[in-house]
Order: C-alpha cells, then structure tokens, then sequence
C-alpha cells in the first residue's frame, strides 16, 4: 500500500492536471502493449499498434525504450518528467536534459530485475546522442499509439476531470480526494492507494499533490519512486468504451444495436438534455433545467447512454453523466 500524507497546506495545494499528460499516456500504453492481461477495450488498439510497429522499417529503433519500459514493476522517473504537463515537446526537452545523476541511478534500479541493452550504457552516462535518440523513438512510438487515438483519449480525461471539478465544489478539495475510491481510500489527512505493489509513505512536505487522470492506466494508480520529485499520482479513467476501432476514421456506432438506440435519439427534448449534458450534469440538475420530471429526465438519459453519447457514474445518491467522444461529436456538429 502506498501512503500519501498530507498537511493542511498540502490539501490547499492539491490539483488536477488540466488535460491528459501526452507523455504519461505514452509510457503507461508501453506497458499495456507489453502486458499480458487483456482489457476487451484495448484489445482493437493492441492489435492494430502491434501489426503498426512490426511494419515499420524502423521499429528496431524502438528497442531501448521498451526495454526502459518492462510490462510490470519499476520504470524510470526520467521518462515521465513534471514539465510534461505542457505538452508533449516540453517533456521530451525535459527527457533529453535529464541529469546524468539521475539517469545512472534511475537505470540502476531497473537493470536490477530487468535485462537492458548495451545502449543503456550509453544513456546511463548521458550521452547526447542517445538521449537524442530516445525522444526520436518516443516520437516514433507516438505517432502511431497515441496521436491517431488522441480525441478519444481526450474526451476520456475531459469526462472524468468533470466528475472532479463536481466533488470538489460539493465538498472541498477532501470531497475531491474521496471521490477516487475504491481504487483509493481518504482518510484523516492520509490517502492510501490500495493494491499498490509495495508498502511506502510519500511525505508531501507541503508541496501538495498533482493528480493525473490517465486513460492508459492500469487498475492501479502510479507514483515516482523518488521522494524529492515534484508529487504526482496518475489514476485511471473510464475509458468510454475503448478507443476507435480503426484510427483516422470518424466515431460512429460500433454494431447494429447502436445503430438502432440513436435513431430514438431523435426529439427536440432528447437533444436538450444532450446539450444541457455538455459539462457534465446530474439526472436532477436536467430535470430542472429543462422543467421535466426526474423520471423523464432519467429515461432520456438511459437512452442516450445505451446509444453511446452519455457516460454515467453513481456517487452515492446522484447519478452524474458527461459525454463520450461520440456525444461531443454529434453535439458539435
């Protein structure tokens, strides 16, 4: 178990990263690529990554950074630096100017369970070139994982920043942290990551803590090994029923049964509650907005989430709902 303690300064200081972290999706996809569990949801990415790569010409170019990147345990802090948080270029500059100090240690503590190739030597002594040619690989390995999934990845992060922003206007930035059970626990100025694969504390120190909504995460949240980093834990998502089956083509429904459940969508009511979904809103809050009975507003709502443009998530008493990929779509156009 993972223990995160917080002072009254650190809960002051406590945030969400305002979109996806290009770079943190790129590294934690790595590892579900690599992995053998299969999630039904990522199995079309998987495959279709996978014949990707091995078409590719240059995909032995991409040997170091899997092998920095093993399906489970450890993997180095460098790759995920805090500068990422703006953008994708920003984090690989971070990468390339990482300190020789820490990639020597960082790469130490993987080859400790994991074979490494003879350019970890290289990368451990902060050789420009490899550096180089890390991020080239990284950049290789976006383009054909992550950009083309990019929108769905997106509206994933977008979906569940907004049930966030919900928890905490109701009950502070402590509603906020409660809000990430059962994957986690709030307790008492403590945030325990349940299932963690050992048993540490982070002490915050009063730096707070960057909470990182992540579609490729695994079951459990991530943490760096290294106290003295900028504090971040990167939790998953909902996934909003997977991603695209085939990039670069438009969402659309994935079977005749879609196909029939958005043909009922049709209606002047159905479309208001839609719109009035746009930023995430409770069955409640559409019922008074558009001056229909809560019952009405939940059975448009059922319908519009078996037709794949409304996700719903449960707290407690309220049912919050927010647009997939496919819900932003049609409203959009």
């Amino acid at each position: 178990m993972l223990k995160i303690l917080f002072s009254s300064e650190d809960i002051l200081r406590t945030r969400v990263a305002p979109a996806p972290d290009p770079v943190w999706e790129l590294v934690l996809s790595l590892h579900l690529l690599q992995g053998r569990s299969r999630d039904p949801l990522l199995d079309t990415w998987r495959r279709t990554v996978a014949r990707g790569l091995r078409r590719d010409t240059a995909s032995d170019q991409l040997r170091l950074l899997f092998a920095l990147n093993p399906p489970q345990g450890y993997f180095p802090d460098f790759l995920t630096p805090y500068q990422s948080m703006a953008g994708f270029e920003a984090g690989l500059e971070a990468v390339r100017s990482t300190r020789t100090t820490m990639l020597r240690r960082d790469l130490a503590v993987l080859a400790g369970d994991n074979a490494l190739p003879a350019s970890a030597s290289a990368l451990a002594r902060g050789e420009p070139d490899t550096l180089r040619h890390l991020t080239d690989s990284m950049t290789q390995y976006q383009t054909q994982a992550i950009t083309p999934y990019w929108p769905r990845i997106q509206a994933a992060v977008e979906a569940d920043r907004a049930r966030r922003a919900r928890a905490l206007l109701d009950g502070g930035v402590e509603g906020l942290l409660e809000s990430l059970r059962p994957a986690m626990r709030w307790n008492a100025g403590m945030l325990e990551v349940l299932d963690y694969p050992d048993t540490r504390e982070l002490h915050l120190d009063g730096r707070g803590l960057l909470l990182v909504p992540s579609f490729f995460c695994a079951r459990t949240p991530v943490a760096l090994l290294d106290p003295a980093l900028p504090p971040v834990l990167v939790y998953p998502v909902d996934r909003l029923g997977g991603l695209a089956p085939e990039p670069g083509r438009g969402a659309g429904p994935a079977d005749g049964g879609n196909r029939e459940a958005l043909a009922a969508l049709l209606g002047r009511t159905r479309a208001a509650v839609l719109e009035a979904t746009d930023n995430g809103c409770t069955t409640g809050e559409v019922a008074r907005r558009l001056h229909i009975s809560p019952a009405a507003a939940s059975q448009h709502t059922a319908v519009l989430r078996n037709a794949g443009l409304l996700v719903s998530h449960r707290d407690r008493n309220t049912v919050l709902h927010t647009l997939t990929p496919l819900g932003r779509a049609m409203l959009d156009a």
